[in-house]
């Protein structure tokens, strides 16, 4: 929510200790772009409480280049809804069927931004919230441009200057989700099948003479890189990779990650078809059906045992995620997107709010307790059908989930009036900033100053929005030490913080603004 902002500003000398506020009730439920929750809320000490049904475990299993509905059902590559060759996937999104229990899913989940191909650009955006403006299904390496997080300096140019050889060193620690775990101290595993048939992580192998396959019985095998997105961030590539088979040792050992991303290989998620086709349920499937089939026949095995595990059943979630959308990426191709969960809303519940691969990161951030990712997305990338799909500014999933599985958070934004420096001239507004969400969010914070009246200049802004629209605001930081008692720059429910405002009006006319409170860089 915004409220417009207008007060007449009166001369005042501030240091008058019979000062005089104007208008003190001035600023009201400021609108929130991006927004923190955190899971390890309790203490035992009681200062904040434990919010009942938090999401456990996190299983991403990640599948390939087909939509969800489209234009025409019938076109190839075929959807997925409805599709014979697919019935485990959709009696999970079948009200009634007793597979649907604990099943959500999305029905107007788009491609995560115009022109968001091949699959490598919509991997990375899952793990950063955008593609970089990189479109290529390239292996990571520097002379290919794909590697996005290089932990190491690395000299870029050089340029003589006076006869000198002035050297330009380049340090690129650009923000992505399993840094932000490490970070956290939040342990996260990344399961890829076939990785160990192939030289490194990010090296792709493939071949047809390897071991049987136990899903599809064959030994064809296929590791791509492409769908490793991991891979593309030196600080995670070589991290906390495993074959897939490790997954089922973790499940039973009860030894996964908070957060787990598992890709099939080639043949087991969808995006290419077996040599021979591949026979399903009596049914023998050739060309792309087949592809569909494999991946269909692969999450009917995996599924139930994630399903079956301590971790699952302790309030954990799956969620079967597609790349990108086939033919378009109009409102006419949706991808699909199905969470599996106990604090699922359950027996195959279709959402109609919008969605992209920005709110599946957004709502991983908010279960954690993260910093909220803000890459810059590619200008000719953000629209997407009359939405933003910056990570702050998605929807979540939440409308997926019972209410309160993923907490929802808010700020009121309040002010004691503006006063003038008879000093300076300036105008002076405090103004008080207070978390009325449910749980902690950590620092910094920022205000933007939205649809500023023409007369006045915000002369302590520390940034102008360019990526959070709207654009071109002035905002102000509003992280100067610890919060409360606690020292550790997180405002909890119901903690306020305020900051000042200085303004240049020379024509001492009206300010006025809407205020929006947001918890991201609003300019990276």
């Amino acid at each position: 929510m915004v409220k417009n902002i207008s007060h007449m500003k009166k001369a005042k000398n501030i240091n008058n200790t019979m000062k005089k506020l104007v208008n003190t009730s001035l600023l009201s439920a400021a609108a929130v772009a991006g927004v923190i929750f955190g899971t390890q809320l309790a203490k035992a000490d009681g200062d904040y409480p434990r919010w009942p049904k938090q999401v456990g475990d996190v299983f991403v299993i990640a599948l390939e280049n087909h939509n969800f509905t489209q234009p025409n059902p019938t076109s190839s590559p075929q959807q997925i809804f409805g599709n014979p060759a697919a019935p485990y996937i959709n009696s999970l999104i079948t009200p009634g069927n007793p597979n649907a229990a604990q099943v959500s899913y999305a029905t107007d989940y788009l491609n995560a931004g115009t022109g968001v191909h091949p699959s490598e650009p919509n991997y990375v955006w899952a793990e950063a919230g955008s593609d970089f403006g990189f479109h290529s299904d390239a292996d990571p390496s520097v002379a290919n441009g794909n590697k996005f997080y290089d932990n190491s300096t690395s000299l870029i140019s050089g340029l003589n200057a006076n006869g000198n050889q002035l050297l330009f060193w380049h340090f690129n620690h650009t923000p992505h989700l399993a840094k932000q775990l490490d970070s956290a101290g939040i342990p996260w595993k990344n399961y890829q099948e076939d990785v160990q048939l192939a030289l490194t992580p990010t090296n792709s192998a493939s071949g047809t003479n390897g071991p049987v396959n136990p899903y599809n019985g064959t030994t064809q095998y296929n590791y791509a890189v492409k769908h490793n997105p991991l891979a593309f961030f030196n600080d995670s590539a070589l991290a906390n990779v495993y074959p897939l088979a490790q997954l089922f040792t973790d499940l039973a050992n009860n030894d996964v990650g908070r957060y787990n991303w598992i890709t099939p290989d080639q043949y087991n998620d969808a995006h290419s078809s077996m040599n021979n086709g591949f026979t399903y349920n009596g049914v023998h499937y050739t060309g792309d059906q087949s592809a569909i089939a494999a991946a269909d026949n692969f999450l009917s095995q995996v599924v139930p045992q994630i399903i079956a595990s301590k971790a699952y059943q302790n309030n954990g979630v799956i969620v079967l995620w597609w790349d990108e959308t086939e033919g378009g990426d109009t409102a006419g191709q949706a991808i699909a997107e199905i969470i599996i969960s106990p604090l699922a809303k359950g027996n195959g519940y279709a959402s109609t709010v919008s969605m992209n691969h920005s709110s599946d990161v957004k709502t991983w951030e908010e279960v954690f307790g993260l910093p909220t990712i803000n890459n810059p997305i590619p200008l000719a990338e953000t629209n997407v059908v009359g939405g933003y799909n910056n990570v702050a500014t998605a929807n979540d999933l939440s409308d997926l989930f019972v209410p309160g599985a993923i907490p929802t958070n808010s700020f009121s934004v309040t002010s004691d009036g503006f006063e003038t420096d008879s000093r300076t001239g300036h105008v002076l507004e405090t103004v008080h900033i207070t978390n009325t969400g449910t749980t902690p969010v950590s620092g910094p914070l920022w205000l933007a100053l939205d649809d500023l009246s023409s007369n006045a200049t915000l002369l302590n802004a520390d940034a102008v929005t360019s990526v959070l629209a709207p654009l071109g605001s002035p905002a102000v930081k509003v992280n100067s030490g610890g919060y409360g008692d606690y020292g550790d720059n997180v405002l909890r429910p119901y903690q306020s913080r305020k900051v000042t405002l200085e303004f240049l009006d020379p024509s001492a006319a009206p300010i006025t603004y809407n205020a929006r409170a947001l918890n991201v860089e609003p300019a990276p």
